[in-house]
């Protein structure tokens, strides 16, 4: 491993991935990939602007790249379900057709737990073992669900290749900024009245069980989850605002008028979405300790705060 290629090189995890990267002097180097600039810039470092959809084999035999981390997918919701799930489950068959031309050893994919999907008769909690139910109708749990199903076919057609995949469940930290982390930072968070509590895992224990992932070469697919759950209402506590439970029908109705009006300082996901809070996803992470032996730094609740600690910051910055 010491020729790393990075999809979705300018996203929350991409950025990530590449300044942990770069540091590690048994990197020789790493070629981000994404549609605009990560605005990150070192001696090891090679940029792309280049769409996942389009072939890669260029950019991998001119730098004789050996691992490819495929992070690239995009994940707040829009309004072109079509065009989203082009990019991410086309994307992602693209991307693997050029590793399997241009001959990489190793492949590690950025899933996440949501592709067990969001169901009243979830394991609790859920394993590897657990089927992956992504809902057809919230398309970034369906997608993830059927991209891991494409890494199952291509493992079988590609033996030779280590196929890894991680699946995390909502990353947080000071980089946390999507849909979920702004709903959280409204002062009067509307939530149902039954919800269930969620995991978190912290943006740098998540980059350090890949980096161990990638230096094993063992493939398998893993979930990555710190111990423990919060509340919606101790989420939106921790970040000084007030949660409003409210019956389940006129959440999702009024969250549905947002949306169709793109009101996106109300909402910024469908409805169907709301079926992450209501239903537990929760998920064991046996299998990754067992194998890695890796001791996390933050649990659920310590990821969060640190998250909450940066909002405040923030705050008092301005």
């Amino acid at each position: 491993m010491k020729r790393i290629l990075i999809t979705g090189a300018s996203g929350y995890i991409g950025r990530k991935l590449t300044a942990f990267f770069s540091d590690k002097h048994e990197v020789g180097l790493v070629v981000g990939l994404d549609v605009k600039d990560p605005g990150f810039s070192g001696n090891k470092f090679v940029f792309y602007d280049r769409d996942v959809r389009q072939p890669l084999d260029d950019i991998i035999n001119k730098h004789s790249i050996d691992t490819v981390i495929h992070a690239a997918f995009i994940l707040p919701p829009i309004h072109d379900r079509e065009l989203m799930e082009d990019i991410n489950i086309n994307g992602t068959r693209s991307v693997l057709d050029s590793c399997a031309r241009a001959g990489v050893k190793r492949v590690l994919y950025t899933s996440s737990t949501t592709a067990y999907g969001f169901h009243p008769d979830n394991d609790r909690p859920l394993t590897e073992e657990s089927p992956l139910r992504g809902n057809e109708d919230v398309t970034y749990s369906k997608s993830k669900r059927i991209i891991e199903g494409i890494f199952v076919d291509y493992g079988r057609l590609y033996p030779d290749i280590c196929f890894i995949v991680v699946r995390p469940c909502f990353v947080v930290g000071p980089g946390f900024d999507n849909p979920l982390a702004r709903f959280l930072r409204l002062k009067i968070v509307p939530i149902p009245a039954r919800t269930e509590p969620m995991q978190f895992i912290h943006e740098d224990d998540l980059v350090g069980i890949m980096w161990i992932l990638l230096q094993m070469g063992k493939g398998g697919a893993y979930n990555a989850a710190g111990d423990g759950v919060m509340t919606i209402r101790e989420m939106a506590s921790a970040l000084g605002n007030r949660t409003l439970p409210l019956p389940y029908p006129l959440v999702y109705a009024l969250n549905n008028i947002a949306w169709l009006l793109r009101l996106t300082f109300l909402s910024e996901f469908p409805s169907p979405y709301l079926a992450m809070i209501r239903h537990s996803w929760a998920a064991s992470c046996e299998k990754l300790k067992r194998a890695t032996g890796y001791s996390f730094r933050y649990d659920t609740r310590q990821a969060f705060d640190d998250f909450a600690r940066h909002v405040a910051s923030l705050r008092n910055w301005d």
